[in-house]
């Protein structure tokens, strides 16, 4: 089983547009998807999840989608129960100066709040694009006068920090595109495109990709 699972969750809009609902409305749908994906990787042993949950470029859509959006991670700070119980550890990882600071308060509430957590560490990419998370990690390092610089010590100035890289890289919705996310991190990763939206993906086809990864063969350089 691998040991990193990213997630590029498109589609929502489309799923509840198509459902004649306000587009907004799908990242309600769409929740209980991620509630799948984080069940997945508890059942299957994967130690981290990264989720990309909302993009730099995302903050330029209308106010009250991402207003909605907003709301929903401050209703996760409120089950973060669930998470302890579970040995979930949530981090949010991007430009968080960039979130009203109710949400910026929620967010360090269900870090702390999960800190201890164990079993899964699910990242939640907020904020965030790979280009800006590469020139912030410059900027920092130009600032701390790192005077030697290998993969590694850029990796640690990352904002998703020296963790393992995703080994499979799935994104839903038919877009077969990296859309800025893990840039650096991606170097070695599987990549698989899906064409259902993010609120229909099951576990099942979940877990078929993941399958469908490990037999594949890998020719590290080539």
């Amino acid at each position: 089983m691998i040991t990193h699972l990213a997630l590029i969750m498109d589609g929502n809009r489309r799923w509840a547009t198509k459902r004649s609902m306000f587009p907004w409305l799908g990242h309600r749908q769409g929740a209980k998807t991620v509630e799948m994906a984080i069940q997945y990787c508890l059942d299957k042993k994967i130690s981290y999840l990264s989720l990309y949950t909302l993009s730099l470029e995302n903050l330029s859509r209308k106010e009250q989608e991402v207003l909605y959006l907003f709301g929903l991670i401050q209703e996760a700070r409120d089950r973060a129960a669930d998470f302890v119980k579970n040995g979930v550890k949530v981090r949010f990882v991007g430009d968080l100066s960039k979130l009203p600071l109710s949400t910026q308060q929620a967010c360090a509430e269900l870090e702390q709040t999960t800190s201890m957590g164990s079993a899964l560490v699910c990242n939640f990419l907020l904020c965030y694009g790979g280009q800006q998370e590469i020139i912030s990690a410059v900027e920092r390092m130009v600032r701390d006068r790192v005077e030697l610089v290998d993969r590694d010590v850029l990796k640690s100035y990352l904002w998703l920090g020296s963790i393992p890289d995703p080994e499979l890289i799935i994104r839903t919705g038919g877009v077969q595109r990296i859309s800025n996310f893990l840039l650096f991190q991606t170097a070695y990763a599987e990549i698989r495109f899906l064409d259902c939206l993010w609120p229909d993906l099951t576990a099942e086809i979940l877990d078929q990709t993941i399958q469908s990864c490990l037999q594949a063969p890998k020719n590290f350089g080539i």
